[in-house]
């Protein structure tokens, strides 16, 4: 089969790859439908995260089911599937709790930029759709495997409620789907911090009320501003470096809460700081089993519509422009069909 393989910084190869085998009676075999670059997969191929050698990529997955083993009985062979990008039983005493990126027995698929992948733990994993979703739906339901996943995550971690104001900082797909997040769960206003302007058009339709395009303390001031001085009830942090914490957490009003799902990166947190200012801080790698079915039936409903943070399709064998154009910052996010 083609599988994605990075190779070091910039550069990323389609290659031939053996075939997933069930390895164990809870795998499953997935022929994919369509696949995606994520901004985490950026870290790795602009040099941050190490990469002493040739390995397969990507996490991000919709697809038919081929194969299961003897111990799968939620999915079958046939059956079209949405998994998240950590594999969980879902009944573990952390799965239970909702938290099952923390899965007593986890597992992290990976190599998910491919024709064909092997999930773990299947039937904790994946979540079936009744009927074959319309080729319209697909980038909706793909981005509900991470992306919209971790912006639904990011609301809830910052506890966003009906009425409430709610600021997104990062204007990536993670953000842009926090803004989705934001106005389902009910806040009466949405500001998305972004200095690009395809992506502030799309984070208005989404339902952001308000754009800021400064950053730093600049930013700051300016969310203060338009909160008359006080904060945010809540502040999704969708970036994860220092600047962004930062300014997330100083965005916020006393009592309010930061969800915080970009990958920290040289991340400080001033202990003092986050004492005296009676601000929450949660968050971590999202649940996105907990939140499938749901997103699953606003999705079908028509009720959201992630899939338009994907503004550039490519076959799989163009991947390496895929990860080109997100790096370059010419897409927000590349949809691969295999």
């Amino acid at each position: 089969m083609r599988a994605t393989i990075i190779h070091g910084p910039g550069d990323i190869r389609v290659e031939n790859a053996p075939e997933p085998k069930i390895t164990a009676s809870t795998d499953a075999v997935i022929r994919t439908v369509a696949t995606c670059v994520c901004g985490s997969d950026l870290w790795s191929y602009r040099g941050i995260n190490p990469v002493t050698e040739p390995q397969p990529i990507g996490h991000e997955y919709v697809g038919i089911v081929e194969e299961v083993g003897n111990d799968v009985s939620t999915v079958r062979p046939g059956q079209f599937v949405i998994g998240s990008f950590i594999a969980s039983d879902n009944t573990c005493p952390n799965c239970l709790a909702g938290y099952q990126t923390n899965c007593l027995h986890r597992d992290f698929p990976n190599g998910c930029q491919a024709e064909y992948i092997r999930i773990p733990l299947a039937d904790g994993t994946l979540v079936a759709i009744p009927e074959q979703p319309g080729k319209e739906l697909i980038p909706s339901l793909l981005a509900l495997s991470d992306v919209m996943g971790t912006g639904w995550y990011a609301a809830k971690a910052a506890a966003v409620q009906p009425g409430s104001t709610a600021v997104v900082v990062g204007d990536g797909a993670v953000g842009l789907s926090g803004v989705i997040a934001a106005k389902e769960l009910g806040a009466e206003r949405i500001i998305a911090m972004s200095r690009h302007e395809s992506r502030q058009k799309l984070a208005l339709e989404f339902g952001a009320t308000d754009i800021v395009t400064e950053r730093g303390e600049e930013g700051i001031a300016r969310v203060r501003e338009l909160t008359n001085g006080v904060g945010a009830d809540s502040v999704l942090e969708c970036v994860g470096t220092q600047q962004s914490m930062q300014q997330a957490l100083q965005s916020t009003r006393p009592g309010g809460n930061v969800g915080f799902v970009g990958m920290p990166h040289d991340v400080q947190i001033d202990g003092q700081q986050l004492f005296f200012s009676h601000v929450g801080l949660r968050g971590g790698p999202a649940p996105v089993r907990a939140y499938l079915p749901d997103l699953i039936e606003r999705v079908l409903s028509g009720r959201i519509n992630p899939g338009k943070v994907f503004d550039l399709t490519l076959s799989l064998d163009e991947v390496a422009e895929g990860y080109k154009a997100m790096d370059e910052r010419r897409a927000i996010k590349s949809l691969l069909r295999p």
